[in-house]
């Protein structure tokens, strides 16, 4: 039987990222096991039979204020510059989102400066002792009527329940702007992966240290394998054979079309915050920077309870149940658990990167994550 080092459960991010590192910088024998019959976890992209690339679960856009994540990706892939905007339909209107000078001025037919907007928010902005939830943060900033029409109803379709009963990180993320910037993003590193997602986690695990077990539940084959230790990027409640009960994850149903036109939308998304069952609407071509002079893939993104997970619910009484599958995780003798779904965390692609950049980091005994980045580690 083949020993390894290192097991890895999840061929994302998380675990792709570890097993690069240590077979490459550490000599490790190591096994990636995933599931699903593909790397590259939910950033997972492909050329569909009309010869578009799409994601297949859904859009991911790569941003990062982290030089060291950059530049740890910069090895496995060239970059196409990439600044993401986002339009909302509102009532018969696309408009800018985040909300910025733009996007109230043609709402409400308004000629605002940017001064103007920022004392136009003060008068409408409803004061909150303490922001504790998502519609504390958008009730406060920009008032009811903004709220309404861009974030409550767009929140339930997405997480099934309203703003009020979510925690304040989930709209936290988003900004409000008083001037032109119609930037999703403002990070410093903004852009995609010039062949795509999967090319890139293609090189990354390219490694004869490497073995990858594809279309394989880890909970199957794990007595019939030899190892040291294990990262789990898994959800870890299931690890635990959801010994306290499930933790709640949203999770999504997307509907894939190529239509016959160049072009379906100006932008590569659009939301829907107040019509249709979905919530986005998204056109590859935008991302991607492909030509096709008479075709265009979209995709509908359709929030349901049901299915992979793919968002942990940000609520009080769901952060108390993980909080005791922690203690048990944090138990375990030779085991790591990383990722979204492995610390029931609400991560963005580069978080996801540093996280598992810092395991190696605490794994290998280095100074820093910098050092972790460039292959500078500790000699045995």
């Amino acid at each position: 039987m083949q020993h390894y080092d290192f097991a890895i459960v999840g061929a994302g991010y998380a675990g792709s990222v570890l097993a690069e590192r240590l077979a490459s910088q550490s000599g490790k024998k190591v096994l990636v096991i995933d599931k699903r019959p593909h790397i590259g976890g939910n950033a997972y992209d492909y050329y569909n039979e009309d010869g578009i690339l799409i994601h297949l679960y859904g859009p991911h856009i790569f941003h990062t204020n982290s030089p060291e994540v950059f530049g740890y990706l910069s090895n496995f892939t060239e970059w196409r510059p990439y600044e993401h905007r986002v339009l909302a339909s509102v009532e018969g209107q696309l408009l800018p989102i985040p909300i910025n000078l733009d996007t109230v001025n043609k709402l409400y037919g308004k000629n605002f400066t940017s001064e103007e907007l920022s004392d136009y928010f003060k008068t409408v902005g409803e004061p909150v002792a303490e922001i504790k939830t998502s519609e504390d943060v958008v009730v406060s900033q920009v008032g009811r009527d903004l709220y309404e029409k861009f974030f409550k109803y767009y929140t339930k379709k997405q997480w099934g329940v309203y703003p009020s009963e979510l925690d304040k990180s989930v709209t936290s993320r988003i900004p409000t702007r008083t001037n032109q910037d119609d930037r999703y993003f403002s990070d410093e590193f903004q852009s995609m992966p010039l062949h795509g997602f999967t090319k890139m986690f293609e090189k990354m695990v390219d490694h004869p240290n490497i073995t990858l077990m594809l279309g394989t539940d880890f909970k199957d084959v794990k007595d019939s394998l030899s190892y040291d230790q294990l990262i789990y990027t898994g959800p870890v409640d299931e690890y635990f054979d959801h010994c306290f009960g499930k933790l709640p994850y949203r999770s999504l149903h997307f509907e894939h079309k190529t239509l016959n036109e160049e072009w379906h939308q100006p932008v590569a998304v659009v939301n829907y915050p107040n019509d249709n069952a979905y919530t986005r609407v998204t056109e590859y071509k935008h991302l991607t920077g492909q030509e096709h002079p008479t075709k265009t893939s979209i995709t509908f993104e359709y929030p349901q309870a049901e299915g992979d997970p793919y968002y942990p619910v940000p609520m009080p009484e769901n952060a108390e149940l993980y909080r005791k599958y922690k203690q048990l995780a944090d138990q375990q003798q030779n085991v790591y658990f990383v990722g979204r779904l492995g610390t029931y965390r609400y991560y963005n692609m580069d978080q996801v990167v540093a996280q598992a950049l810092t395991l190696y980091k605490k794994l290998v005994g280095a100074d820093s994550l910098a050092d972790v980045a460039a292959g500078k580690v500790p000699s045995k």
